[in-house]
């Protein structure tokens, strides 16, 4: 496990966009797996930025997102289909067929799961997993639990992150109570995972991840076990660490 310390987010955001890039020069038909949220907006920024220097390219890769909202279609300002198109892909060149948020609007649930899963089959493994942490250590909408699904799944929301997501939506009581989620298992086959944080309030959460015993109450320390795994955070949120 590779853990950096920026010295501001700033710095954090270009950093993962630079290596995200990096990927690409070197594999241009590469998997991405993106998240969504506050924490990987910057990032975004930067490589809308790289891209209109021409120094990357999407052309050629693929992107698959950890997760949806149930009940949202695509078209909702809330979806994360609409984060998606809004802060990155209608700013760079990747063909939106090349792209797969979950549909969290699908009739049948279990087939749109299935689906996820067939995708990242058909195009990956996954090279490169980006990944925010919540929290109470969830990853993707994986909340902390006895036991953890590992496949894509239909994950029912604790409140705490419900809370937390309720400034994207005025009110929590419009935020959903359910999400499709990418599984742990799914996260972890990925070749490289690169989970980013920001802030004080994610630091007691950061040490107890990349520092606690591995167990399913925090979901996050299941990174633990991966044999690639890159962690950048800010000065605040690498408090613990130091």
């Amino acid at each position: 496990m590779n853990i950096r310390i920026l010295n501001s987010r700033e710095n954090l955001n270009a950093t993962a966009a630079t290596v995200i890039a990096s990927l690409l020069l070197s594999k241009p038909q590469a998997m991405l797996g993106l998240a969504t949220g506050s924490t990987p907006i910057g990032i975004y920024r930067h490589l809308a930025d790289m891209y209109r220097k021409g120094q990357v390219s999407f052309a050629r890769a693929y992107s698959v997102n950890l997760d949806e909202y149930v009940g949202l279609s695509p078209e909702h300002p809330q979806s994360y289909r609409s984060f998606m198109n809004e802060h990155l892909f209608q700013h760079i060149d990747i063909p939106i067929s090349h792209t797969r948020v979950p549909n969290g609007n699908a009739l049948n649930l279990t087939a749109e799961c299935a689906a996820h899963e067939q995708a990242i089959l058909d195009h990956g493994p996954v090279d490169l997993q980006l990944l925010g942490i919540g929290h109470n250590g969830h990853i993707g909408f994986n909340e902390p639990g006895h036991s953890l699904t590992g496949a894509t799944h239909v994950v029912d929301l604790k409140e705490r992150t419900r809370s937390a997501n309720a400034r994207f939506f005025g009110d929590i009581n419009a935020v959903p109570r359910q999400a499709v989620t990418m599984g742990v298992g799914t996260i972890l086959k990925a070749k490289q995972i690169m989970l980013v944080a920001f802030g004080a309030e994610k630091a007691d959460i950061i040490r107890q991840a990349l520092t606690g015993p591995v167990t399913t109450e925090c979901p996050a320390s299941l990174l633990q076990c991966h044999p690639n795994v890159l962690i950048l955070l800010d000065q605040e949120a690498g408090g613990w660490l130091k």
